[in-house]
């Protein structure tokens, strides 16, 4: 099963759009891991100095053999001056568009193409 995070950072006031950089340079790090399926960055208007993290690994020892590499932890340092709390929530990701198990198509998929092409079809009459 894969292993997922949702964290939220709390910035020092005015400091957002720093860790935000912070947060998509290591986005871009997650590139060239393979175990790391997604590695997402958000924010919201609501809340100014909150920026929130989800990330799916293949396993919780992959996102623990993540934070060992130098870059990881060259990307923490730059970040921790600007968080001043942190909230995460660990998570085993069972499925979804872009994480499920197989890279199989599932029948039910080809079904809802089926029914799509019907529709299409309905309306142009």
């Amino acid at each position: 099963m894969k292993y997922g995070l949702h964290g939220k950072f709390l910035t020092h006031e005015g400091k957002r759009d720093e860790l935000v950089q912070v947060l998509l340079k290591a986005a871009a790090f997650m590139e060239n891991i393979p175990s790391c399926d997604l590695y997402a960055v958000h924010i919201s208007d609501d809340e100014p100095n909150a920026v929130w993290v989800t990330e799916i690994w293949k396993d919780a020892e992959s996102h623990q053999a993540s934070l060992q590499s130098q870059a990881t932890k060259d990307l923490i340092q730059v970040g921790k001056p600007l968080i001043a709390g942190m909230e995460h929530v660990k998570l085993k990701t069972v499925g979804g568009k872009g994480v499920s198990e197989s890279k199989k198509r599932p029948a039910a998929a080809t079904k809802t193409d089926q029914m799509s092409t019907k529709l299409r079809d309905a309306l142009r009459e």
